[in-house]
């Protein structure tokens, strides 16, 4: 589902991704971790088309996100970690608009469903505005799997969520992989990478380190007791700072 293959990505002298392959499959949670300066923002970037790979190719559901850049987005998700949202919208109305632009006519009922489903649906009709943090990160993800994506990518989803919704959220990504379509997870909460990846890959200094699932990272690191987060300092023990964006 998702395909990226001798992914590279320059600025200026500084090469902030270094020929990166990897695939995520259908059914598939995978977990995209890494240090601050790994390129793991950058691979995002490029992923979703908010950026062009210097040389490289990346595929959503078979489609080329340069070449085919509006199939591809079609069946695209995202939540970033820093989501904007129209501020003199209300909640109903930036869901409204979402549907309508992806020429999707029978949407309302997926968007009650959702809003309530996180508990949005007394404050639907508000400015998002007045919303909280955690609102705003819940209305992103609305946002994202209203149309019902082939791929989901999900930067950092926890931050300002409350247990609950924070559960809610870890539930979508492993029933949404459940269901044949496919999950990229970056963050740096290792329990929660831990607890719904299918896969683990760690990016470092722009190159990929490590890849498989916890069994396969425990042998690679020697430790078969290990957590996710001792694997991930092990494979990422040298120094970090000072290797350009993220």
């Amino acid at each position: 589902m998702i395909e990226v293959r001798q992914l590279s990505k320059n600025y200026g002298r500084i090469r902030a991704v270094k020929e990166l392959s990897f695939t995520a499959h259908p059914g598939e949670v995978l977990a995209l971790l890494g240090p601050n300066g790994a390129g793991k923002s950058t691979t995002i970037k490029a992923l979703t088309g908010l950026i062009r790979p210097s040389s490289g190719t990346i595929r959503l559901d078979g489609f080329d996100v340069v070449k085919q850049g509006v199939a591809a987005k079609a069946r695209l998700g995202y939540v970033p970690d820093r989501p904007y949202l129209y501020q003199k919208l209300t909640g109903r109305e930036l869901l409204r608009f979402l549907l309508r632009l992806r020429k999707i006519t029978d949407g309302d009922a997926k968007a009650q469903h959702w809003l309530e489903h996180f508990s949005l649906q007394d404050f639907a009709n508000e400015l998002i505005e007045t919303y909280s943090h955690g609102m705003r990160q819940k209305l992103t993800l609305i946002a994202a799997v209203l149309h019902e994506p082939q791929v989901l990518v999900i930067d950092e989803p926890m931050v300002g969520l409350d247990p609950r919704a924070a559960k809610q959220v870890r539930a979508l990504m492993t029933d949404y992989a459940a269901r044949g379509k496919t999950v990229l997870l970056t963050t740096h909460a290792m329990d929660v990478a831990e607890a719904v990846a299918s896969r683990v890959i760690v990016m470092h200094r722009g190159s990929l380190v490590a890849a498989g699932d916890l069994g396969q990272l425990r042998q690679q690191v020697g430790s078969v007791a290990a957590d996710l987060e001792a694997i991930f300092l092990t494979l990422t023990e040298e120094q970090t700072q000072g290797f350009g964006p993220t």
